[in-house]
């Protein structure tokens, strides 16, 4: 019984993740943002980049 449970749980786990390696990427490309193209860091919201070159 418990290897019942630990297995489903298990398996709801992959589903899940497999739902989040598919929606992720998508979004990213849909807004524009993403990294700035000269430091590299992650950018959030729209305003400038804190290197201050973009």
């Amino acid at each position: 019984m418990l290897l019942k449970i630990v297995s489903l749980f298990l398996i709801g786990m992959g589903v899940l993740a497999m739902f989040g390696r598919l929606r992720f990427p998508d979004q990213a490309r849909l807004t524009g943002r993403g990294k700035c193209r000269h430091c590299g860091t992650p950018k959030v919201g729209r305003g400038p980049c804190p290197c201050g070159k973009a």
